[in-house]
């Protein structure tokens, strides 16, 4: 059955094209907010989380995300709304600007959010169908994993820094590939 064009509603008609907010909402989006401890008080909430005052405005719980969080987990930390969409609200340029109890509150939320288990000791690898089986001892202890063998399960961060991340998205750090032993080493060869 072909349909009518005229029973086709328009979809400007299903809702009215408001421009002026287009431009309203693209321009705060493009404006950078510097936070500092002079213009943001971050607080916990009951739940555990953070909340923020701003201004006139305030946030019931915001999101803490790192701008760069492998080389530089102290600056630049972006402040969101704690919706799907995770607007910015606004940018910290050094966590060192604001109270002492605010920056342990915001690195709580930065390691909560950034947990990433440090590999102190390797103690098996094994290549299987295209898969390696990971059998670790972390920060955290003793840790069992898998990554794929293709791609980029394991990332140098530097001449001795390595980032795995496994198939579920987890990150393990080898801060210094040297220091592990010789044995260890060879077990990592697959990789590097």
């Amino acid at each position: 059955m072909m349909e009518n064009e005229n029973s086709m509603p328009d979809l400007l008609d299903l809702k009215e094209f408001d421009e002026e907010a287009l431009k309203a909402e693209s321009a705060e989006l493009l404006e950078m907010r510097l936070l500092n401890g002079e213009n943001a008080r971050f607080s916990r909430t009951e739940g555990g989380f953070v909340a923020l005052k701003t201004g006139d405005r305030e946030y019931s719980r915001v999101g803490v995300y790192l701008t760069f969080p492998l080389t530089n987990p102290e600056e630049y930390i972006s402040i969101r709304e704690a919706d799907e969409k995770a607007k910015e609200i606004g940018l910290i340029e050094k966590l060192s600007q604001l109270p002492k109890e605010q920056q342990e509150m915001l690195r709580e939320q930065i390691k909560l959010r950034y947990f990433m288990p440090v590999i102190t000791k390797v103690l098996d690898v094994k290549d299987e169908y295209g898969y390696a089986y990971w059998n670790v001892t972390t920060t955290f202890g003793a840790c069992r994993f898998t990554t794929q063998m293709s791609g980029d399960a394991v990332i140098a961060l530097s001449d001795s820094r390595l980032l795995v991340t496994d198939i579920d998205g987890n990150r393990y750090e080898i801060p210094d590939f040297y220091q592990l032993s010789v044995m260890e080493r060879k077990k990592l060869d697959l990789f590097i």
